[in-house]
């Protein structure tokens, strides 16, 4: 007589899957480019819904001789140019039911305040970038003149950020720190950068490490060309080159390439539980800022393409 086994099967009822508790959260990329705002009000005259920010302008140089016994005529002031940033509201909400959190097998609150929190800085950085990338100074890599123009094949190189130097020092932009200006490159273009070979390529000049200067500045890869790079997957690309190609913008800034102006500082709110039966629990973020492109000369953005665009 053959055996008759209690199995897995005949007890289906009895065999669950097993789940650990502990929930990751998704990768993600650190964001940094708010910190290139460093141009803010200094002596706001009154909440607004804007702020307008006031630059003199120089007088042309005085290069004639004067004449020993005529007084020469006065010239006047030009009037001064003036760069607006307007305040928006931003903003989102998560709203849990009472039945989720009892019903969870994971405590769900401390995740939705991280996931919440990272959603402000991730829209923000967002936020900044789409202004950045909108400057009037933009150079093409290889031989490209357009962004519809630029291939795969037209990479980021190590003139590419020599030029973009060369014209920001032309333009009297102020360097972000130690004379270096900085450039935030996406790795897959930056990888066309680190793969250059001879006397002027990254590998060979990147000294940002040396011991008399020290790695001060976060995620830094290297030096190249008079700017220190900073890889980042925040930087701007999109399917709108040449036959669909993938375009990067990699975006080299010296001092007050932004300014910035805050009416109220992002952060989280726990807003209040207001519903009859107390069921639903509001968590978010919310600001009221703004961001606007201040000192052109001082911001410069190349698009290329790159060998292993995704």
């Amino acid at each position: 007589m053959a055996n008759v086994y209690t199995s897995t099967s005949t007890v289906a009822g009895l065999v669950k899957a097993a789940y650990d508790r502990y929930l990751e959260f998704q990768l993600r990329s650190q964001p940094l480019f708010r910190n290139i705002a460093d141009k803010r009000p200094v002596q706001q005259a009154m909440p607004g819904s804007s702020v307008v920010f006031s630059l003199y302008n120089d007088l042309a140089a005085a290069t004639s001789t004067l004449t020993e016994t005529t007084d020469p005529d006065s010239v006047a002031l030009s009037d001064v140019s003036t760069v607006t940033v307007t305040l928006n509201e931003y903003g989102n909400v998560v709203l849990n039911t009472r039945k989720l959190g009892e019903f969870a097998f994971s405590d769900i609150d401390p995740a939705v305040a991280n996931i919440v929190a990272f959603n402000m800085a991730d829209s923000i950085d967002s936020l900044v970038v789409t202004e950045l990338r909108g400057g009037s100074n933009v150079l093409y890599g290889g031989a490209a003149s357009a962004t519809n123009q630029v291939t795969a094949a037209m990479t980021l190189t190590g003139l590419n950020i020599r030029k973009s130097v060369a014209k920001l020092r032309a333009g009297n932009a102020v360097p972000k720190t130690d004379m270096l200006y900085a450039a935030y490159a996406h790795p897959e273009a930056s990888h066309d950068l680190r793969s250059e070979t001879g006397a002027l390529s990254f590998e060979d000049t990147r000294k940002y490490t040396d011991a008399n200067v020290g790695n001060i500045i976060n995620a830094v890869a290297g030096v190249v060309g008079g700017a220190y790079v900073v890889e980042t997957p925040r930087a701007y690309s999109a399917l709108d080159g040449l036959s669909s190609a993938r375009v990067y913008r990699t975006i080299v800034v010296g001092q007050q390439a932004l300014a910035e102006a805050v009416a109220v500082e992002p952060g989280i709110v726990i807003g209040p539980v207001v519903d009859k039966l107390m069921r639903y629990r509001p968590v978010g973020w919310y600001g009221l800022l703004g961001w606007k492109r201040y000192r052109e000369a001082a911001l410069y953005r190349i698009e290329s393409g790159s060998s292993i665009a995704s």
